[in-house]
C-alpha cells in the first residue's frame, strides 16, 4: 500500500532536497563518478535551474522524494521538444524509495498536464541508453521509442534515446 504522493510545483525550500536527490539519482545509476563533474554541478544548480524551467516535486509525508523538469520548445531546458510537445528531463526518485510508485505517477501527472496546455499533442523525453528501469517505466506509461530523432551528448559517443508519447 503506497502512502498518499502529492506532485506539485518545487518552491525554493525543496532546493536542497531535489540537488541531493537529482545528485544521489544520477551517481548511484551510474552517470557520472562523482559530484563535481560539470553536468552534475549544472544540474544540481536547482535555483538556476528554477529560473529557466518548470520543476516539480514528488512528496510523501511531507519528505520531497522526487523531482522533474518540465520544458516547451524554445526553452533553455528544452533539448528536444518539437513545437506541440511538453518535454520532460531530470526525472529522479530518491534511490532510498525508487520501486514504489512515484516515478510513474510523475509521468502520469506529467502527461495529464500536457493535455491541459493549448496546441500540445505530444510528451518526449531523452533517457541513456544504458537505464533499463527508465526505459521500462516510459514503455509501462505509453511512451514509444523515435530512434530517428536519437542524438549524442555533444562531444561525446554517448548516445542518448528519445522516447515520445501521443496525447
Amino acid at each position: 500500500m503506497h502512502q498518499q504522493l502529492t506532485i506539485r510545483p518545487a518552491v525554493e525550500a525543496d532546493f536542497a532536497a531535489i540537488a541531493r536527490i537529482t545528485g544521489d539519482s544520477y551517481l548511484s545509476a551510474g552517470y557520472f563518478d562523482d559530484a563535481a563533474h560539470p553536468y552534475m554541478v549544472k544540474i544540481m544548480d536547482v535555483a538556476e535551474r528554477a529560473r529557466q524551467a518548470t520543476i516539480w516535486v514528488a512528496e510523501r509525508q511531507g519528505t520531497v522524494i522526487g523531482s522533474v523538469t518540465l520544458a516547451l520548445a524554445g526553452e533553455p531546458y528544452a533539448d528536444i521538444a518539437l513545437q506541440d510537445e511538453l518535454e520532460f528531463r531530470m526525472l529522479v526518485v530518491d534511490p532510498a524509495v525508487q520501486r514504489s510508485g512515484a516515478g510513474k505517477a510523475m509521468v502520469e501527472a506529467i502527461v495529464a498536464h500536457a493535455r491541459t496546455l493549448p496546441g500540445i499533442t505530444g510528451v518526449a523525453l531523452t533517457t541513456g541508453s544504458e537505464w533499463e528501469s527508465a526505459h521500462g517505466l516510459y514503455r509501462r506509461t505509453g511512451f514509444h521509442r523515435v530512434p530517428e530523432r536519437d542524438w549524442f551528448v555533444p562531444g561525446t559517443d554517448t548516445k542518448l534515446l528519445v522516447y515520445r508519447r501521443s496525447l
